[in-house]
């Protein structure tokens, strides 16, 4: 067994003392697919991997992984006896298992086989001895001690504290500017009610600051910016940071190899020298208003974005608009119903929604019993939701070209889901058959966001003071309402803009000038790229995070991405620390041919080839978010960097 996590929210396991009986009612609420390899990898029984019980991949979205209640039965007790002699022999865990059998205790909890290429990310996340793999493996003081090397953060989000906590671990010295007064990014920012995280917590956490105490399977907003803080705190991160301090411009000078930032903070405007610059100022952080509409500003009651939440606004007995059922309206939509005179949804594209029945639910006792007793449950559990959500997901969105779906669907598999999901939005509006066809998509499942429902969408449609209205034929906004396709002028006391986020244009407003003063928003021209999603050819030490083509559809969290990155960029200025350089800039071919991979990638994937309107594509239509491959793939490709893709300055 490993020894316990590096994490700072996680001390050692308990000792199990239960009786059996007690024993038998925990396991009844066991998550399957964790549960047997979790104690073949602690007992070292592989006997315990039987055939008969391996989950089928193809169901790996259902309850159980598609095991029969009959199959789950005999899971349960086969895991109560395993359970039972680990506890009598003294909770003492077996050995590391070797490869073959770390290899064959994974195939078996994916139901899959041929996980070879995966073993070695397999391992570091479950940290086999209690390290951090992805940490940095070098230190400033023993590859250039008396080479002065300062790091600009940008943004004290998610990305922005990692990068943070590496930089520290590396021993090179740094300073995070953050436009807001606390940490969280946007986890600080979006405060509308039912705001929620759509990944499960064990996959949306620091590898390194798991917590085996999430009170829900898919948290809060505030629990998420208290986890964030928390970690800042255990860290040592916040001396690091300068609050309420906004980047303007960083400009790269030819002469010096270094780059000036001019930031406004609470003191005024400042200019500092800095050797390389991280972007960590994420996608989704700048809120899209729906300017285009005819009368936009003109409404003079209250108006907000769902991104901007006003609280001061009580909408009790209030006649609401919201424009749009994106991802934060369907999660704002159900909690104001309730409480407002009456609610009017402006919908342009249905979501599809994928059922998750314990979105809402708090963890049980007896899964969080589990995490604090048996070992290696709570890492093997991650990773069996990372092959879920992650590699294990993308062929249900990719092409088939020999299929012909008529837009609706890429490939078999796909058309399977969208039954199933078809099938799911018929039950759920059973009765209301306008509502199930308003709710319907006409469109690939993966071709836009997918939405996470437990039931509470239909449960909030079909209530006697909810109006669904076509979003996409507003004709006005008016001093008193809007103006709907059919002329029809809804006056409304309050207007809420659910219309998503600027995620194509990357780090703005910033300005950002490289090489020869080239400044990166034309050279960009509204059609964002970069090598990785970090690198960009003539901005040398410039370096993104959840930059362009980093976005994930269905398969993964971006918190594994950006460890990922961060990785990739620690390397990348040891590379330059260890050479005796002073930057490094990726090679314009080694970027183009990259990008050229990209795109035809996406053009295989479902939010490529369908026309439906998304946020994944740029004003040029072309898919500037998302990435195409397999976590694997972006994992082994950032794991160390290639110096013959860069030159090196200096």
């Amino acid at each position: 067994m490993p020894a316990r996590s590096t994490s700072p929210f996680i001390g050692e396991l308990e000792p199990i003392t239960e009786s059996d009986d007690a024993l038998r009612a925990i396991l009844d609420q066991a998550e399957l697919p964790p549960l047997l390899p979790a104690l073949a990898y602690a007992t070292g029984d592989m006997s315990l991997l039987r055939e008969d019980l391996r989950p089928d991949p193809l169901m790996f979205l259902m309850p159980n992984a598609g095991l029969t209640d009959e199959q789950a039965a005999a899971a349960r007790e086969l895991a109560l006896g395993a359970l039972v002699r680990f506890r009598d022999g003294g909770c003492v865990a077996a050995p590391v298992p070797s490869d073959d059998d770390v290899l064959r205790i994974m195939e078996f909890a994916v139901g899959g086989t041929d996980m070879a290429a995966y073993l070695p990310l397999l391992e570091e996340e479950l940290g086999h001895a209690g390290e951090d793999r992805r940490a940095p493996t070098w230190r400033k003081d023993d590859v250039a001690p008396d080479v002065p090397f300062r790091v600009a953060v940008i943004g004290a989000g998610m990305s922005g504290l990692l990068t943070a906590h590496r930089l520290t671990q590396a021993g090179v010295d740094h300073v995070v500017f953050e436009k807001n007064d606390d940490v969280g990014g946007t986890w600080y920012e979006n405060t509308y009610p039912g705001c929620r995280v759509d990944n499960p917590n064990h996959a949306y956490s620091y590898s390194f600051a798991q917590r085996h105490d999430w009170p829900n399977h898919y948290s809060t907003q505030p629990v998420l910016h208290e986890y964030f803080g928390a970690c800042a705190d255990a860290l040592g991160l916040r001396d690091t940071i300068r609050f309420r301090t906004e980047v303007e411009s960083a400009v790269w000078s030819d002469e010096d190899l270094r780059w000036t930032l001019t930031v406004r903070g609470p003191s005024g405007t400042s200019v500092e020298q800095f050797d390389a610059v991280v972007s960590a100022v994420g996608q989704l952080n700048r809120p899209n208003l729906p300017t285009t509409i005819p009368g936009y500003g003109s409404f003079e009651g209250p108006a907000f974005h769902s991104a901007r939440w006003d609280a001061s606004v009580d909408l009790a007995g209030k006649r609401v608009a919201v424009i749009g059922t994106g991802a934060s309206a369907m999660q704002l939509i159900p909690e104001i119903a309730p409480t407002v005179g009456e609610l009017l949804v402006f919908q342009r594209t249905p979501a599809w929604m994928g059922p998750t029945p314990d979105y809402h639910d708090e963890v049980s006792d007896a899964l969080q019993w589990l995490y604090g007793h048996l070992p290696s449950y709570a890492e093997w559990n991650r990773f069996c939701i990372f092959w879920r959500l992650g590699d294990g997901a993308i062929a249900g969105v990719t092409v088939d070209p020999e299929w012909d779906g008529k837009g609706e669907s890429v490939s078999v598999i796909n058309d399977m889901m969208r039954l199933m999901l078809t099938e799911y939005v018929a039950a759920e509006f059973a009765g209301r058959p306008e509502l199930a066809d308003a709710c319907t998509p006409h469109y690939p499942v993966g071709a836009k966001r997918i939405v996470r429902d437990n039931g509470i969408w239909a449960r909030t449609l079909t209530r006697d003071n909810v109006r669904v209205l076509d979003g996409g034929g507003i004709q006005a906004i008016t001093p008193k309402g809007i103006v709907t396709a059919d002329g029809t002028e809804e006056v409304v006391d309050v207007i809420i803009y659910g219309t998503g986020f600027t995620a194509s244009k990357f780090l703005t407003p910033m300005s950002v000038k490289g090489e020869g003063g080239l400044d990166l928003h034309e050279h960009w021209a509204g059609d964002a790229r970069a090598y990785l999603g970090v690198t960009i050819p003539h901005f040398p030490n410039l370096f993104c995070l959840y930059g362009p083509n980093t976005n994930i559809v269905v398969n993964g969290s971006i918190v594994y991405f950006s460890e990922c990155g961060v990785r990739y960029i620690l390397g990348l200025l040891g590379l330059v620390l260890a050479r005796g350089a002073k930057a490094v800039d990726v090679r314009q071919d080694v970027h183009d041919r990259f990008n050229v991979q990209v795109d035809a990638e996406n053009r295989r994937m479902a939010w490529g080839a369908s026309e439906v309107n998304s946020w994944y594509k740029n004003d040029h239509g072309r898919v500037a978010q998302n990435w195409p491959f397999t976590l694997l793939e972006y994992w082994q490709r950032t794991q160390s960097p290639n110096p013959e893709d860069y030159e090196l300055l200096g």
